[in-house]
């Protein structure tokens, strides 16, 4: 009878093991989903170049006549157009904001200038003044970048700084009005150079030609003030300009040594192993 019962209770155990084992499953791990951890846009120091045709509009000229030091405009004053070449190294704080500084030159844009008045070969004379500028200029820049769309990003900007403007000798002939073969000889006055301060105001856009370099289309205006022109000779001069308004439509690029924007990172997670029992 004892062996019947433990033989009993031996099966029972066994089957009971065999249900719960059965039964009991370990936990299915989920695999993590990887969330993406965005990097934000490369910013840093970059170096740009640029070249561009520049509009220039003399804002008028004057002089000193004669012994009595009276002063006198230019009855007629033209500044002809020109090149600008520019170089310069700014950085890109954020997304928004960038400054630089810039350093371009103006190519020789030539003056040509008359007055009409008594001179030595008659009492109606009318004069031909000739002379040439080229200016460098020094700019401290800020730029708001306002948004991208794609690959354009427009901006604009302001400048502060001076220019260096270069006047070469002017010549003056002056010759009778009624008889323009009939001149004075030609006079040759001093040309002046001087520092005046100087300001910008800019737009334009850059084009994402590679994660790191730019290109940069837009225009710029700036005010040069007056100053020197040239010097006294033959009871006349010296002659001041009273400023230059330059329109520069420009074109560069900008090299960013930021380096390209990363692509989004993955983080890894480990991964808990099942557990079997």
């Amino acid at each position: 009878m004892k062996k019947i019962l433990s033989g009993v209770v031996a099966a029972l155990l066994c089957g009971t093991s065999a249900y719960a084992a059965d039964v009991y499953e370990p936990p299915i791990e989920q695999p993590i989903i990887e969330q993406p951890v965005a990097v934000e846009a490369a910013s840093g120091w970059y170096l740009r170049g640029d070249a561009g045709f520049s509009l220039n509009k003399l804002r008028g000229a004057h002089f000193y006549q004669g012994s009595n030091a009276n002063t006198r405009d230019f009855d007629h004053a033209d500044l002809d157009n020109s090149y600008t070449l520019g170089i310069g190294a700014g950085y890109q704080i954020n997304n928004y904001l960038r400054t630089d500084v810039t350093l371009d030159y103006l190519g020789n844009a030539d003056f040509e200038g008359s007055t009409t008045g008594a001179c030595g070969v008659a009492a109606a004379c009318t004069s031909r003044d000739i002379s040439s500028m080229t200016a460098w200029s020094l700019l401290a820049n800020a730029y708001v970048d306002v948004g991208t769309y794609g690959s354009i990003t427009p901006y604009v900007g302001a400048g502060i700084g001076g220019t260096n403007v270069k006047w070469d000798k002017l010549k003056n002939t002056s010759c009778e009005t009624g008889n323009p073969a009939n001149c004075d000889p030609t006079v040759e006055h001093g040309g002046k150079d001087k520092w005046r301060f100087t300001y910008a105001l800019m737009a334009g856009a850059s084009i994402d030609v590679t994660c790191n370099i730019k290109a940069d289309v837009g225009y710029r205006f700036r005010h040069v003030m007056g100053g020197n022109m040239f010097g006294y000779a033959q009871n006349g001069g010296p002659g001041s300009d009273k400023g230059l308004y330059l329109h520069e439509a420009r074109a560069g690029m900008r090299y960013s040594f930021g380096g390209c924007e990363q692509p989004y990172q993955a983080v890894d997670y480990p991964v808990e192993q099942p557990v079997y029992k």
